[in-house]
């Protein structure tokens, strides 16, 4: 429907809905679809009220009382909820998407997700119009948010050099993070934990910021330290919040947490730094996946990042050399303890011996009958392996769950069906924060938990018409039935879908259609620009 067309129907449904029907009625054109008797979950953190909901094209046009009104297909909705589809902002589904075989995303869908924000922690592609040709080359089932990757970038521009960048090397990252601002990303994201990140000074993250700035982006990062690895979680949110007050652009602490025992309990220190700087008017944001464990890789995870200058060459070399064998081996120990000892390490992905896929790295030790450290060598030298890390503790897990300007994130990647034994968040997430967190803990209240999947993600990353029920918003809409919400993959099972989605639309198609998969590829790779269009 063209623009001007639409706003004139948007202007009649309001007369629809504030006059008398009989007049209304015989002047509006059918729907295309009429969600009837929900109970509507606007996205603003209001509680639901009853309503219809009408859709034409890929738009709703109204919301309110349509008793009377037409439409080409009606659904009775009437003991179901009505939402916003869920936006994951943290997402690393991007290679799974661009593949024929996952590009319908359906266990996206099924967990009532419509759009994923991808690129996160600096990683992903420097060339963003290339990946979103390759997005697009088998459709897509879901939306697609691109950021700008400063690992990968810096990767690509210093390599893997622990040292801080030059005045020309920085003038040709500040291009390529304007060359991907340009192609329509929504923002920069930073993995300052993980190398080459880490190796880039704070300057460098605000000069590059700025860039983002300049273009209406936001900033997210996983920050430089979740524990007490380096500078502390403490100092990694002040960072964070730094960046965000001197480039002049929103901030994301991504999937935040306090990892480990040895900060367990900083949870508290991290909500009064973001609410003082909020209040100073730095606009900080954080997000959070509903789970105790994260996930990564052994290297990520145990791994000092000075042993990783040079890429994995320079890994590789240091470990058949006694000397610096024997030091990354310390720090290795002292990693194994910071994240609670070897009992609490999951192997979910190993290419060269799948069978320890699901098993503790203290159980393959015993196993074995070696050390749990001299098997994390053998395992490195060996390419390495993928991780779930059972690292955090409830109370600070409620404690940030509770915060208003929490969204909710998987932090998953889409794999095949039956690869490995992957964190379950990527089936899961936003499901489980309803189910757990919502119903059977009471942590949060239904209304904030779906504010937290769509009107704040719309609100920080700039999504002018989506994440919202509202007349003029794209209809991306999930329709779901509270008794059935659930996640049923764990961690030795992650492979099954989440259930309680009754109908999922995207971009005014129905993907799920009564609980089944209809088979569209209604997606597409958003566009930062089109975001200021007049609606």
């Amino acid at each position: 429907m063209p623009v001007n067309a639409l706003f004139r129907w948007v202007s009649l449904v309001g007369v629809v809905v504030g006059s008398a029907p009989a007049v209304a009625v015989a002047q509006a054109p059918p729907f295309d679809l009429l969600i009837r008797g929900g109970r509507v979950l606007d996205g603003t953190g209001n509680p639901w009220y009853r309503a219809d909901v009408g859709i034409t094209g890929d738009r709703v046009v109204a919301v309110g009382d349509l008793s009377g009104t037409t439409a080409t297909r009606s659904i009775d909705a009437t003991d179901l909820y009505v939402a916003p589809g869920f936006i994951d902002v943290h997402s690393h589904a991007a290679d799974g998407l661009a593949t024929s075989g996952l590009s319908h995303a359906q266990p996206l869908l099924a967990q009532g997700v419509t759009t994923v924000v991808v690129n996160p922690d600096g990683g992903g592609d420097v060339d963003l119009v290339a990946q979103r040709s390759r997005l697009m080359e088998h459709g897509l089932g879901v939306n697609v948010a691109l950021l700008v990757p400063h690992g990968s970038i810096r990767r690509a521009v210093v390599g893997m050099e622990d040292r801080g960048a030059t005045n020309e090397e920085l003038a040709r990252m500040r291009r390529l993070v304007e060359r991907g601002m340009e192609a329509g990303a929504f923002g920069l994201s930073t993995g300052l934990y993980y190398a080459p990140g880490s190796y880039a000074t704070t300057g460098e993250v605000i000069d590059l910021a700025r860039v983002a700035a300049k273009y209406g982006g936001v900033y997210t990062s996983h920050i430089r330290d979740e524990a007490d690895y380096t500078v502390g979680v403490i100092a990694a949110v002040d960072e964070v919040i730094r960046v965000a007050r001197e480039a002049s652009l929103p901030a994301v602490v991504t999937h935040v947490k306090a990892l480990g025992p040895r900060v367990w309990g900083f949870s508290g220190a991290i909500v009064q730094r973001i609410e003082r700087a909020r209040r100073e008017g730095v606009e900080v944001w954080a997000d959070q996946y509903p789970y105790e464990a994260s996930a990564t890789s052994l290297t990520g995870a145990l791994v000092p990042r000075w042993a990783l200058a040079g890429g994995d060459a320079g890994l590789q070399a240091r470990l058949l050399e006694p000397a610096a064998r024997a030091r990354i081996r310390g720090a290795v120990l002292e990693n194994l303890e910071r994240r609670g000892g070897a009992a609490r390490l999951q192997f979910r992905r190993h290419a060269a011996d799948p069978s320890i896929e699901g098993l503790t790295l203290d159980a393959v030790a015993r196993a074995r009958s070696v050390e749990p450290a001299d098997l994390v060598l053998a395992l490195l030298a060996a390419g390495g392996a993928g991780i779930v890390s059972f690292n955090m503790q409830p109370d600070d897990l409620e404690t940030l769950t509770r915060q208003p300007w929490m969204m909710t994130a998987s932090d998953g990647d889409l794999v095949p069906w039956g690869e490995g034994v992957p964190h379950p968040r990527s089936y899961g997430t936003f499901p489980r924060k309803i189910k757990v967190y919502v119903v059977e803990r009471g942590m949060i209240d239904l209304a904030t938990a779906v504010r937290s999947m769509t009107g704040l993600p719309a609100t920080v990353f700039r999504f002018s018409d989506r994440g919202f029920v509202r007349p003029g918003a794209i209809a991306d809409v999930v329709v779901f039935d509270l008794d059935e919400v659930d996640d049923p993959a764990t961690y030795q099972e992650p492979h099954q879908l989440a259930r309680g989605m009754v109908y999922v639309l995207v971009n005014g198609q129905m993907a799920i259609d009564r609980r089944a998969f209809a088979g569209v590829m209604a997606g597409t790779v958003l566009d930062r620009r089109e975001q200021k269009r007049e609606r």
